[in-house]
């Protein structure tokens, strides 16, 4: 069976450190910090100012197990229970969610919660639904 650790501590302050560039991001460019729509746009930027922004941010995105190395003096441990194939076909998939719900959890689920936005409000909750559903098929029909 696939174990997740529970580690309340890291994932507040991740969930701390994401809210906070979230809210710089819309106060400082007046952009929403949705990581695919970030994605996209460095890759087709409107202008140079724009690629730069965006650039910024996916190199702290990068970035972050550098800083958790200099706090802690080790790197964090990445573990993939899944084979490359499976990873590829989940990839797809988000990217077919990402374009049919117009963004990703970060875009809607931090963003567009915190501004109230019906659509995101909805997106999310189809979100949680197919993550529980896709977690109880793993857990307990494939047994995984």
């Amino acid at each position: 069976m696939i174990e997740t650790a529970f580690t309340p501590y890291a994932s507040l302050g991740g969930g701390v450190l994401i809210g906070l560039a979230s809210v710089a991001l819309m106060a400082v460019a007046g952009r929403i910090m949705g990581a695919t729509g970030i994605l996209a746009g460095f890759f087709q930027p409107a202008n140079l100012s724009d690629w730069t922004w965006r650039a910024v941010i996916l190199a702290g995105m990068i970035a972050g197990p550098l800083v958790v190395l200099v706090f802690t003096g080790e790197m964090p441990a990445v573990q993939v229970p899944i084979s490359t194939t499976m990873l590829i076909v989940g990839g797809f998939i988000v990217g077919v969610g990402v374009t049919f719900g117009g963004g990703c959890t970060s875009g809607h689920g931090v963003c567009g919660m915190a501004r109230l936005s019906p659509r995101s409000i909805v997106a999310t909750i189809s979100f949680m639904i197919a993550t529980a559903i896709t977690v109880y098929v793993i857990r307990h029909v494939l047994g995984a």
